[in-house]
């Protein structure tokens, strides 16, 4: 079959023809019909310092996903041939402490699709079938592909054992990627009141996309600054700050932000990953202010995918959710989905199987 490759250590990715996968007993074969790019992805083809620690070459890349089941290992009962399925891309020994406890979404052993075992950039890829999450049929084969994304930001607006309703509430999402976007458009599903979204650049996509999914105000950080954004979004909640921020950004200014910009005794979810470690006032951020604080790793097996089957049957939802993916290509065309990516030009890319 067809793949991409990262064949060795350094930047890019190598296209190349490879043997289709083989299944186990407990495994199914799933042939690619739609996919996406996701920052973490970015991250390998650059080769980045944590690629370079986390990666082992030869490995396909790629993890979001969804295609049609072609082959179905022999303890398999649950998936059948010609079941249009996704990828939960978090693969879990089901048998460690947080396994056996419901908490399998951080599995001690956790391995990754497309990060420790190949991925789904190729025509074919084996998951277990554990992993495999049945789709509606006529469930478009690239939004079928980002659930994967969405859950994020299902999970990080919902965490387990959360304790308030996002509707009637105050919400600031921190970080216009694609999840940030998402976001957006969950919280305003969910019935949230004022909805207001900061972005790091100048990224006048983004910031429109913002818009689009239903933002209330869109703040560029750079442009108008931390302290003028947290006044701006006190004054306009009545001098009480957001009842809920979420940080996508893993940038240490997007943290104090979420912060900043939260009312006494609010909660911020963490999702956003930070390049190395910096410090913080939890004194004057988090322990005086009460502030209920969740690490987001993931989403929930598999209570999130059922959310977001939910989610995805709302028209409007499923429209925005499309409209995060900018642009669509091949998979032939993968290096320039990165390029669009790298420059700034596209949120979400998608491809579909023509290689």
């Amino acid at each position: 079959m067809e793949a991409f490759l990262k064949k060795k250590p350094g930047p890019g990715v190598e296209r190349g023809s490879v043997d289709t996968p083989t299944i186990g007993e407990t495994d199914v074969l799933v042939e690619v019909k739609g996919a996406a790019i996701c920052g973490t992805d970015v991250h390998i083809y650059e080769w980045d310092a944590w690629a370079a620690n986390r990666i082992k070459p030869p490995l396909i890349v790629g993890h979001e996903m969804s295609g049609k089941v072609v082959e179905v290992g022999k303890d398999v009962d649950h998936i059948a041939v010609g079941d249009m399925v996704s990828a939960e891309t978090h693969i879990v020994d089901q048998n460690c402490l947080q396994c056996l406890t419901g908490r399998e979404h951080v599995c001690q052993n956790m391995t990754i699709l497309g990060v420790d075992r190949d991925g789904v950039f190729a025509e074919y890829v084996s998951v277990p079938a554990h992993n495999a999450w049945k789709n509606d049929a006529t469930l478009d084969p690239i939004i079928g592909a980002i659930q994967e994304p969405l859950g994020n930001a299902v999970q990080t607006l919902l965490p387990i054992n959360h304790v308030e309703d996002i509707a009637g509430r105050n919400v600031a999402v921190i970080g216009m990627g694609p999840i940030g976007l998402m976001a957006v458009a969950v919280a305003k599903e969910l019935g949230a009141d004022k909805v207001f979204a900061t972005a790091g650049g100048r990224n006048k996509t983004r910031m429109e996309l913002a818009k689009a999914m239903g933002a209330d105000e869109v703040f560029s950080a750079r442009e108008m600054g931390r302290e003028a954004i947290v006044k701006h979004i006190h004054e306009a909640t009545d001098g009480n700050g957001v009842d809920v921020a979420v940080e996508m950004s893993g940038h240490p200014d997007g943290l104090v932000t979420a912060f900043e910009t939260l009312t006494i005794g609010g909660r911020v979810s963490l999702l956003g990953v930070f390049p190395k470690p910096f410090e913080v006032d939890l004194n004057r951020l988090m322990i005086f202010k009460a502030a209920t604080v969740y690490g987001i790793s993931g989403r929930l097996m598999f209570r999130t995918w059922f959310q977001l089957r939910g989610l995805l049957r709302r028209p409007q939802l499923r429209e925005k959710v499309r409209k995060v993916v900018t642009h669509r290509l091949t998979m032939r065309e993968l290096e320039k989905g990165f390029d669009l990516i790298l420059s700034k030009q596209a949120a979400k890319v998608g491809l579909t199987p023509d290689w």
